[in-house]
């Protein structure tokens, strides 16, 4: 792949995810150095004028202190205003848990660079150069998950990043250089800059807030969580069609014009998608042939409803879409240094730091992703009792014994639990403003906890999804081999995931099985988790010979 390179294009979210997950090259433009020198230059003579000890106004930031002490500790020296970026970063360096992974920090990092790259931040092209060598050179900083209200930025966080990027003018000590992973160790920031061959950063004036004033790591949060859902969701509409093929589903529920009839772009698009999938099955019909008492010609609503539960969930994804891309592309630190401002003070306070269109998006993403995997369990457990399933056994298991085994019996019950959290998860964050900085920063958006639920959700719909995966599979199997169904008759979807499923191999090294008895489920599980998070089988039916 070419290099992303910053300041040339607008960044995608597969840009974001293919430097963060794939190690894509990343590199600044001459354009973006171009860019970024008028307000370097603004500042720099804000710096100069304090050096000859000339009067300067107050800027925040470069000669005033932080938040509710806006104004009230200003400076005439630029001594003091290189200390007061190294302290900023030093005293915001407080995050507590576990530390997050390599591809949030990797995303962040990018977004982080980008954002300065804008030209608006008032800093040298060395810093977000840093940033981009850190990336290229495989630096990945410890940053801990918690600390972020999602306004002023993510300053916590991007402060445990600025510890290992940048030192003080003086005596540097490894302790104050934060941590970096080495492989599964923890070595100080100092040890891994210095094995990197990079050289940390002095701070100049207002570097230390720029440094840290950004929604860079709600917004790492919320770009993966995105990235997953669409494959996830995607997943989702196959794994669907299976379980509706598997239950001998009726096919009217999808003919387009009870669908335009209703005129959501989301829901046309995913019952369209059903109707391509199912196309070629001879299991699923547009009515009822049988006894219609026993077998109606309508299906219950976890199959018949699928377009008008997962539309508005693909409406909203993209919706989200938009402002995940808008926010990686954004300037979202304060002060903004605006040259063009027709006066001689270029710095302008606002509030392109606070998080609400990140933490709005993180929720409704995790409310409308708990729906995909609230109709799937509902699919799953149907899939499980022989009283709804349509003549498959109890559990999906056809036992020489009843009683003898319990089949996909305790997978529905992990479904159910992940449904659960899901459910608390998507409680919104954004809702929960708690104030901070003496009442100055009144109103925070918690964009950060909420891209961490999110992400958890997403998480948890995964699993689900992988779990109807195995259990779709192993259900039209058993209808195969009880009404004997030749293969011929099942949809060339689920011939293409029934064959990945079969070839794929657990961690026990045997392929996930069709059940006959009872085994240990866990490595099958983790193999189908795998094939879901992977986007394997995405490419299965997109790849699959047409009938």
């Amino acid at each position: 792949m070419t290099e992303v390179i910053l300041g040339a294009q607008r960044l995608t979210l597969e840009d974001l995810v293919d430097v963060s997950r794939g190690r894509r090259g990343i590199a600044l433009s001459d354009r973006a150095l171009e860019t970024m020198e008028p307000s370097a230059r603004w500042v720099a003579g804000l710096t100069d004028a304090m050096r000859a000890g000339r009067p300067v106004d107050a800027v925040y930031s470069v000669n005033t202190g932080f938040g509710s002490l806006a104004g009230k500790q200003a400076f005439e020296k630029v001594e003091d205003a290189e200390e007061l970026s190294r302290r900023l970063i030093v005293s915001n360096a407080c995050g507590t848990g576990d530390p997050l992974p390599e591809d949030t920090v990797r995303a962040a990092m990018v977004i982080r660079a980008a954002s300065l790259a804008r030209g608006y931040s008032g800093v040298r092209p060395e810093l977000p150069q840093l940033l981009v060598d850190m990336l290229q050179r495989g630096v990945f900083p410890v940053i801990p998950q918690y600390g972020s209200l999602g306004a002023s930025g993510d300053l916590i966080q991007l402060a445990h990043l600025a510890l290992v990027m940048t030192r003080p003018s003086g005596e540097d000590i490894a302790a104050d250089s934060g941590e970096v992973f080495r492989g599964t160790e923890r070595v100080s920031g100092v040890q891994a800059m210095q094995e990197a061959g990079l050289e940390r950063i002095v701070l100049g004036a207002k570097e230390g807030l720029a440094a840290t004033n950004g929604t860079s790591f709600s917004c790492a949060h919320a770009a993966l969580a995105l990235a997953d859902a669409e494959v996830v969701l995607k997943t989702a509409q196959i794994t669907a069609a299976i379980s509706i093929e598997a239950m001998r589903g009726f096919g009217d529920a999808f003919i387009p014009q009870i669908h335009e009839a209703r005129g959501h772009r989301g829901q046309i698009a995913v019952a369209a998608r059903l109707r391509e999938l199912l196309s070629d099955s001879g299991l699923v019909d547009g009515d009822a042939d049988t006894d219609p008492v026993r077998n109606p010609p309508q299906d219950a609503y976890s199959l018949r409803c699928t377009p008008q539960v997962l539309g508005p969930v693909l409406d909203a994804l993209e919706f989200m879409r938009g402002i995940v891309e808008t926010e990686i592309n954004a300037a979202t630190d304060n002060p903004l240094i605006i040259t063009e401002l027709p006066r001689s003070l270029k710095a302008a306070s606002g509030g392109n730091f606070h998080g609400e269109y990140l933490a709005m998006a993180s929720d409704l993403l995790a409310m409308t992703m708990s729906e995909v995997g609230n109709i799937a369990e509902r699919r799953v457990f149907r899939l499980t009792d022989s009283s709804l399933n349509r003549g498959l056994p109890d559990y999906l298991v056809d036992s020489e014994k009843v009683g003898m085994d319990c089949g996909y019996m305790l997978p529905q019950y992990l479904a159910a639990a992940l449904v659960s959290e899901c459910k608390t998860l998507a409680h919104p964050d954004s809702v929960d403003s708690i104030p901070s900085s003496a009442n100055q920063e009144d109103h925070v958006s918690m964009a950060n906890n909420a891209g961490l639920h999110a992400r958890a959700v997403v998480r948890n719909v995964r699993d689900v999804i992988a779990i109807e995966l195995l259990m779709a599979c192993q259900a039209l199997e058993l209808r195969m081999q009880r009404e004997d169904v030749p293969r011929s008759e099942i949809s060339s979807a689920a011939r293409a995931v029934l064959d990945l499923v079969r070839a794929t191999p657990t961690a026990t090294g045997r392929t996930i099985p069709f059940l006959t008895q009872d085994v240990v489920l866990k490595p099958l599980l983790d193999a189908a988790v795998d094939l879901v998070a992977s986007g394997a089988v995405l490419t299965a039916v997109d790849e699959r010979p047409q009938s």
